[in-house]
């Protein structure tokens, strides 16, 4: 699934973008005189488009999901200015203005930020899902897979491999991984956190010298897994350690899972062409 930036700093340009793009005559208007040629609110929109348009794209559609699903009130963000001042002292003001802002315009980033925050506190992390990565950190697996492109493929390799076709031999002729050809599809030793969920939690339900009865999906494509081994992890790390880090992990994978949720419930129509894929494999 393709990442999203959750808190771009992009409030600035949005504003930007928002006063250009709103304006029936940009094509005429002119925001400054040269020597070279006016300047309008269509160059500039253009220009902001290029630099940072899908960035900001993604982040006014996200913007209006969340102000459905988390709204913020003006009395919320009032407390979070106030509360900034109060952190601040006389720093404030400065910090405002080596920012090139106003207190006005801080508060409009604000309510963003709040709405995100209130997005982020909501996302638990179940505490079996913890102790089951704890366990996978336990165990190192040597695997090998064949990646391709559709399910009805996938299927056919897994039926050649049951009828006692040799796995590295179909990895090297059908998989898309650029390296099968020479690996066979060897990942070598995998240790949990190294692959995407899907291949993971595929990978961790197997024993060894088993290959997957079904086509495994992920952004990637199709894979078809076999374990080839199954070790202890050579140097564990604490428990703790490990239980911080899967918590994080897991959290992160949520967020994610969440946010395609709320791009496919926006069910966006993009006019545009230069924001159609802005995100691509989020709202299928």
């Amino acid at each position: 699934m393709k990442k999203f930036v959750l808190a771009g700093v992009l409030s600035a340009s949005l504003a930007v973008l928002a006063a250009c793009g709103g304006s029936g005559d940009a094509e005429s208007k002119v925001i400054a005189t040269t020597a070279y040629g006016d300047i309008t609110e269509h160059d500039l929109y253009e220009e902001m488009k290029n630099a940072v348009g899908l960035q900001a794209f993604q982040e006014i559609v996200l913007n209006k999901a969340l102000s459905e699903k988390f709204p913020v009130t003006d009395e919320e963000v009032e407390e979070a200015v106030k509360a900034q001042k109060e952190m601040m002292g006389d720093m404030f003001e400065m910090s405002l203005a080596n920012e090139g802002l106003t207190e006005e315009t801080f508060k409009q980033q604000m309510k963003p930020q709040l709405m995100k925050q209130k997005f982020l506190a909501s996302v638990e992390v179940d505490e079996k899902s913890v102790d089951e990565a704890v366990e996978r950190a336990k165990k190192e697996i040597h695997a090998r897979h064949i990646l391709v492109e559709d399910e009805k493929t996938a299927k056919d390799l897994i039926k050649q491999i049951e009828d006692g076709a040799d796995f590295e031999k179909l990895s090297k002729e059908h998989s898309t991984e650029p390296q099968a050809s020479e690996t066979g599809g060897d990942l070598g030793w995998v240790q949990q956190g190294m692959m995407v969920p899907p291949f993971e939690n595929a990978l961790y339900s197997m024993k060894k010298g088993e290959v997957s009865k079904e086509p495994v999906k992920s952004n990637f494509g199709y894979h078809i897994i076999e374990v080839l081994d199954i070790r202890d992890t050579e140097e564990p790390k604490p428990e703790e350690e490990i239980r911080a880090k899967a918590k994080e992990t897991l959290a992160n994978i949520q967020t994610e899972e969440r946010l395609a949720e709320l791009i496919k419930e926006a069910k966006i129509d993009t006019k545009d062409d230069a924001f159609k894929d802005a995100f691509k494999g989020m709202n299928e």
